[in-house]
């Protein structure tokens, strides 16, 4: 059965191809895990229940993260320095990427991260407004399937449209 949002791709399922290939090559080159943190911030400031849900499901099933956590706030997690800048930036991307400068990247850079390593926290950040925002502005509702999740994780991460009745 398809999801919401493939059903709501249905009118242009060309437009879901072409996100679909955008967003593998964007996570081809990415950790998976720092993946999913930078689209979990993302998608809490774009207050994207939809993709909160997905995407904490990901981090909690695949890399047993404490997502309700992470979700209420990232800093106080327990994550380290380095996960804590991707999803500030992240977050930054989305609140506005006009007010990123070199200054506001060299932290990350002092962690480690490579150029192509932030440039792929901003791709991840900058793809999910895309995705998010055309959910949300069709009404799409998450799949009724989250509704199996524990009460306290969804309360963290149904942060926009409420969970779908039913499939």
């Amino acid at each position: 059965m398809p999801t919401n949002f493939e059903r709501a791709f249905e009118e242009r399922p060309e437009v879901l191809a072409a996100w679909q290939g955008l967003n593998g090559a964007i996570k081809a080159g990415m950790d998976m895990r720092r993946y999913e943190l930078a689209t979990l911030a993302a998608a809490r400031r774009l207050h994207s229940s939809y993709c909160c849900l997905a995407h904490g499901t990901v981090l909690l099933e695949q890399f047993g993260e404490p997502v309700r956590e992470i979700a209420l706030d990232h800093r106080a997690a327990g994550l380290d320095e380095v996960d804590i800048a991707v999803m500030d930036l992240a977050e930054r991307v989305v609140d506005d990427a006009t007010s990123i400068g070199d200054s506001d990247l060299q932290p990350l850079r002092d962690l480690g991260l490579s150029e192509a390593e932030i440039m792929d926290v901003v791709l991840a950040a900058a793809a999910r407004c895309f995705f998010s925002k055309t959910l949300d502005a069709l009404g799409v509702l998450p799949d009724a399937r989250y509704r199996e999740l524990d009460p306290e994780l969804l309360d963290a991460l149904v942060v926009g449209r409420p969970i779908a009745e039913d499939a």
